[in-house]
């Protein structure tokens, strides 16, 4: 027997497979952290990327008492703020800028606002207690600020008080992301400090086949969320790559055009596998706590799966979902839908919103793939979901191999959400209603 390890929550579930099924383990070679992550950091900062093939002095065009405002993500990524913040803290105040005039702002986007008390999850309390930190609350509509359409017709609102900051940083890492193609750079505050007319319009174009995972220049929702960051102002973005335990093991600072390109290059070359063949039934975990936070981020790790596996086979996800679906408005929107058809139908009387997006994405996976989900969300919340659900991965592999009259092939992805494919035989783009 082959025993498996696979992320669940804080934990892990494990998997027996028999040796007489042919398996493999998809995952990129394991990544050592950097062994200094603090000094990476420093170094990142002390020469920011540019635009220009000259090395322009950054810093020297900061001055003393401008306001500054720090965007930060949310508690569903695993940024290491603990180690990006204080060196840029440092280098803030070294140049003369006290700490009355930085404020710090939890980019939640479309999610709910973070508590005051949520605040010392994710920073830490030194910052928490020294440094002005805001959640931005989607619903303040007050505190939102229109600077025009970009050239695909999103209209860009963000948070008012990041944008009148005189200098605009953004903090986060750099990722394979499901339809933006990569997280990261200007992603912050383009999306994660925006106005719903924003995100909705923004979010319209994942039905485009290029947004897509790994798609960076041809993909246009990427592409609006660079015009969307472009006309914020963001002045500087620090970056970090993190391994699959979470730790740092590249850090980009600068222009946020330049370290995406840099971050993405870096990105593909860490987290690409060769996958010639697809496989009838694929493991995936999420990678664990926060990216398994709720099923609405979860979901994610599907998409990346379906890159694996066979048109008509099973993709089981293991998520632990601790905060459940993660969408009132997603939730909502399934109620009382029995088949792919009717959510296409409704989705599109509706028009694009946020929310219900999951469902027409969940949509279109269920038309190729059986999919099983293994999470601590109750069974027929998940089956309202048109899901099939099950206790754990063991039972869940149990059930699907009855399903099957001959030994099917099978992928084991222990860490979907960060695991490209750098070459495939059949073409795995989403599809949807015409």
């Amino acid at each position: 027997m082959a025993l498996y390890s696979l992320p669940f929550g804080k934990s892990f579930q494990q998997l027996d497979i028999s040796e007489d099924y042919p398996q493999k383990w998809i995952a990129p070679p394991a990544l050592e952290p950097a062994s200094d992550p603090l000094e990476l950091v420093k170094q990142a900062l002390q020469a920011p990327l540019s635009l220009s093939p000259e090395k322009n002095n950054f810093w020297a065009s900061v001055f003393q008492n401008q306001k500054v405002a720090i965007a930060i993500n949310d508690k569903t990524r695993p940024v290491p703020n603990h180690l990006l913040l204080p060196p840029l803290l440092e280098q803030l105040r070294s140049i003369g800028i006290p700490r009355q005039q930085i404020s710090i702002w939890v980019a939640t986007g479309s999610h709910l606002p973070m508590t005051t008390e949520e605040f010392f999850s994710i920073l830490p309390l030194s910052i928490v207690e020294q440094y002005p930190v805001f959640s931005h609350n989607i619903e303040d509509k007050e505190n939102l600020i229109y600077l025009g359409t970009t050239s695909r017709g999103t209209p860009v609102w963000v948070n008012r008080q990041f944008y009148q900051a005189d200098l605009k940083i953004v903090v986060g890492d750099i990722e394979p992301h499901h339809f933006a193609g990569f997280s990261g750079g200007y992603k912050t505050a383009a999306i994660g400090l925006a106005g719903w007319p924003t995100i909705n319009a923004n979010h319209a174009l994942l039905t485009h086949p290029d947004a897509w995972i790994g798609k960076f220049e041809k993909n246009p929702l990427r592409q609006d969320i660079e015009e969307i960051g472009s006309r914020i102002g963001v002045h500087l973005a620090v970056n970090a790559i993190l391994n699959h335990d979470k730790k740092i093991v590249r850090v980009f600072a600068g222009h946020p055009e330049a370290i995406i390109r840099e971050g993405i290059t870096a990105s593909r070359a860490l987290w690409g596998v060769d996958c010639p063949e697809l496989f009838d039934l694929v493991i995936a975990s999420a990678g664990g706590y926060p990216k398994d936070i709720n099923f609405y981020q979860a979901q994610k790790a599907i998409t990346h799966a379906s890159m694996f596996c066979k048109p008509g086979g099973t993709i089981v996800l293991l998520a632990e979902c601790s905060e459940g679906i993660g969408s009132t408005a997603y939730e909502q929107f399934m109620e009382g839908k029995q088949s792919i058809h009717e959510i296409y139908s409704h989705f599109q009387t509706l028009g694009f919103q946020v929310g219900p997006h999951k469902a027409y994405q969940v949509a279109r996976l269920l038309e190729k793939f059986n999919i099983i989900l293994v999470s601590n969300i109750d069974e027929k919340r998940v089956q309202r979901l048109l899901l099939q659900s099950a206790p754990n991965i063991q039972i869940a592999f149990q059930n699907v191999l009855k399903s099957y009259p001959f030994s099917p092939k099978i992928g084991i992805l222990p860490h979907a959400t960060t695991t490209l494919v750098f070459h495939q035989s059949t073409d795995c783009s989403p599809s949807g209603p015409e």
